[in-house]
């Protein structure tokens, strides 16, 4: 799963998250426990904006300190291996959907992280862009 390292610290009467690799996502809570809940979510929210932008979604660095590793669901993960790999080709939607043998909307839900995509279909999108998705367990 991509993990990205956030720190929390002390903010006032609470606790602030951030993220050295991706700043669109903060949060904040009471205490370190709910802020750590909240981190995931901030980080999922901030991903939606790499999304709707067609900007690549940065690596995941190595974490730093006192920084905790932060989860992305495996899902997002093949969905940003998609989008990175049209953003580093220059690759439109609808060229995508060219090469896929489908249509502009089915690449859009492909990069829309609120539609659910089947692996498989995720797996096609990655071949057409000359690419394998590689799945492992550790």
């Amino acid at each position: 799963m991509l993990q990205y390292p956030a720190k929390i610290e002390a903010d006032g009467d609470g606790f602030m998250v951030s993220f050295r690799d991706i700043p669109e996502a903060l949060t904040g809570a009471d205490t370190r426990e709910e802020a750590e809940k909240m981190a995931a979510d901030a980080l999922l929210t901030a991903m939606d904006f790499y999304f709707e932008d067609g900007r690549a979604v940065p690596e995941a660095s190595a974490p730093e300190g006192e920084e905790v590793l932060v989860s992305l669901p495996a899902s997002v993960e093949a969905k940003i291996l998609v989008l990175n790999e049209m953003v580093s080709q220059d690759v439109t939607q609808t060229e995508l959907a060219r090469k896929m043998g489908t249509t502009k909307q089915e690449v859009t839900r492909i990069v829309n992280l609120h539609h659910s995509t089947k692996i498989d279909t995720l797996a096609l999108a990655l071949h057409a862009l000359g690419r394998r998705l590689q799945l492992t367990v550790a």
